[in-house]
This record gives C-alpha cells, structure tokens and sequence, in this order.
C-alpha cells in the first residue's frame, strides 16, 4: 500500500473515533464513513479499550528491513557497479536471486528472492531488465542473423489454403456409402 493509502486509512479511523465520541454505534459509523461494519466493530473495540490513539497507524506493515541505512547505501553503490564487478561476468543483469546473494556475502544477511526484488524496487532497481544493452553486443551480427539463419531455422506458417476449417453441414445422404450408417436417411 502506498504512503497516501496508509495516510487516507488512517485518517478514515480518526473519523471513526470522533464518531463514537459523539456515541454514534458501529453500524452508522460504518455507513457515513464507507467501511464494513466489521472493520466499524473491531474499530469501536480498540477505541473503547484505548481510546483514538489505539486507532492510530503504527507504521508500515510487515517485517522490518534487516539492512541500516548505511548497508543500504552501500548496496544501492554495489548495483550500479554492475554484477560483472562482483563475480557475474556472462551478462549485466541483475536477477534477484544474485542480490539476494550478494546480500548475503557482503552483509551476512540471508535474503530470499522476494525479499531481494522488494528492496530492489525500495532501492529504486528493477531486476532482471538490463538499464541500457551490453557493451559487448555486435549489432550488426545480430542483424545478420536475423535476417540470415533466423529465416532458416524459422518453420514457415501452414498457407491459408491448407487447412481445413470451414462451415459445418450436413452432409448429404447421397454422398455416403450405402453401409454406412445413415445412409438413406432424410
């Protein structure tokens, strides 16, 4: 959820607990402000056991980051080195699974997958697609296998007159064999 999202559910709540201080029941609560009357119900519940700062937002949900800020600069620096400059030479494309190992050997942090893209994405990155093309690519030799050993290798679709689909008909009695079944049915 977006900050504005937290922002606007929390603002929603604050609302709420106005209205049960005005002694408004949960139901029409859930009404003028647009919410379920479950959520209405759990909210007059915490209100009533710690009033409207039991309503407030406790922050972001989910579990902490298990990087400082400063490993986190350091890791955004260690990204745009590229992978080549940490042990990836094949290509320039960072995938989460090498950041998460990277996480691993630069901070003794373990990461999983989904984790590493969550932070790639906080840090601004996006895995799996490269910034720019690999300084090594031969433009030219791809163009020349495109339109050279693509061609070959490509199978060439079936022609339109090949296949078969046309309107069902019935077909007439006439056309089968005489043992066949149906035949000489009209």
């Amino acid at each position: 959820m977006t900050a504005a999202g937290r922002r606007r559910r929390e603002a929603v709540r604050m609302q709420a607990a106005e209205l049960f201080e005005q002694k408004i029941k949960p139901p029409e609560v859930a009404r003028r402000l647009r919410v379920s009357r479950k959520s209405a119900y759990q909210w007059h519940q915490l209100w009533r056991d710690g009033g409207a700062q039991a309503l407030a937002s406790r922050g972001a949900s989910g579990s902490r980051c298990r990087l400082s800020p400063r490993c986190l600069e350091k890791l955004a620096v260690y990204l745009e080195q590229g992978p080549a400059a940490h042990g990836w030479v094949e290509d320039q494309v960072w995938t989460a699974a090498r950041v998460a190992t990277l996480i691993g050997r630069k901070f003794h942090v373990s990461y999983s997958v989904s984790g590493a893209t969550r932070l790639m994405h906080r840090l601004g990155f996006s895995p799996q697609v490269p910034a720019r093309r690999v300084a090594e690519r031969d433009e030219q030799t791809v163009t020349v296998w495109k339109e050279a050993t693509w061609a070959e290798v490509k199978e060439p679709g079936r022609p339109a007159e090949a296949t078969s689909a046309s309107r069902t008909r019935r077909a007439s009695p006439d056309g089968r064999p005489k043992d066949a079944p149906g035949a000489g049915v009209e």
